[in-house]
């Protein structure tokens, strides 16, 4: 039978402290990498473009740093599938009355509504803007402008 010596108080701390260095040290480069690799030029300059459509339709737009934080240069989950089933199950879901259950029924909007997400597939993703403004014009919609 072996026996086993047990570490000092000291060589414990020195373990400690060693494994705790390398994991403050491991999360402060994954949030400085983070941070850089989702924001970059490209992602501020769709992210400018955004905001002047959005103003020249007349919209309150974001900043550029937070369109460009949240769509970064792809477009994000905004062109993940803009055209997929489910994301026209969402846009139809939000086109209701807000009750819930067998109360809630489906609503004629203003266009102007459904305007702002056509601007953000047109910056990030134009090739599937065709078929979403097909999805759109084909929706009951007012035009009150």
């Amino acid at each position: 039978m072996t026996e086993s010596t047990p570490q000092s108080g000291r060589e414990r701390g020195v373990i400690y402290t060693v494994v705790i260095i390398i994991l403050i040290g491991l999360a402060v480069v994954a949030l400085l990498m983070f941070r850089t690799d989702r924001q970059n030029a490209a992602a501020d300059e769709k992210a400018t473009q955004l905001v002047q459509a959005l103003e020249t339709a007349g919209m309150l737009a974001p900043t550029t740093d937070q369109i460009a934080r949240v769509y970064g240069d792809d477009g994000g989950t905004a062109c993940a599938d803009p055209n997929g089933a489910l994301t026209r199950a969402l846009v139809l879901g939000e086109l209701s009355n807000g009750a819930t259950g067998p109360g809630r029924r489906p609503v004629i909007v203003e266009d102007r509504i459904l305007k702002s997400q056509l601007l953000v597939i047109g910056v990030y993703c134009p090739d599937e803007l065709p078929n979403y403004q097909e999805f759109i014009d084909g929706l009951d919609t007012v035009n009150r402008s």
